[in-house]
């Protein structure tokens, strides 16, 4: 079933298109967030940044610190979670995911990394735009 959304948030609007759904939209999110779930939980950091923007444009913002680039990020990643032991297994518990534009959408949730070394866990914000018929992150906030 198509959904046609008139939304003013962030003072942005956008009008509907023919392919544009929510439910297709927040499916194809979900199934990016899964994947980094399991990839994380692998240890396998590389892959679990096939779901941000490759980009020296993508923004990570967590400690009090605004990093740029998908490979500043990935080494980030790499010194605080070398081995399986530091990434432990996430899971995220998603709050809500909500259209800004026809493509691009934000996603509130919360992280929980179960590790023998002490649980940690925490809140995010992300924003996923879509990028040649691709989502991809463009912006993380992660406290």
């Amino acid at each position: 079933m198509k959904y046609c959304v008139l939304l003013f948030l962030f003072a942005s609007s956008f009008s509907c298109t023919s392919d544009y759904t929510l439910e297709k939209d927040r499916n194809e999110i979900m199934a990016i967030l899964n994947r980094q779930q399991r990839d994380w939980s692998a240890n396998d950091l590389e892959a679990f940044m096939g779901g941000y923007w490759k980009s020296d444009s993508l923004y990570f913002y967590s400690g009090g610190k605004l990093n740029s680039g998908w490979h500043t990020t990935l080494t980030n990643y790499k010194k605080k979670y070398p081995d399986v032991k530091y990434s432990g297994i996430l899971n995220f518990n998603i709050a809500k995911i909500s259209p800004i534009s026809a493509d691009a959408y934000f996603v509130m949730g919360e992280y929980v990394l179960s590790r023998n070394i002490g649980n940690t866990k925490g809140t995010f914000m992300i924003i996923f735009k879509r990028i040649d018929g691709e989502w991809k992150i463009i912006a993380d906030s992660t406290c």
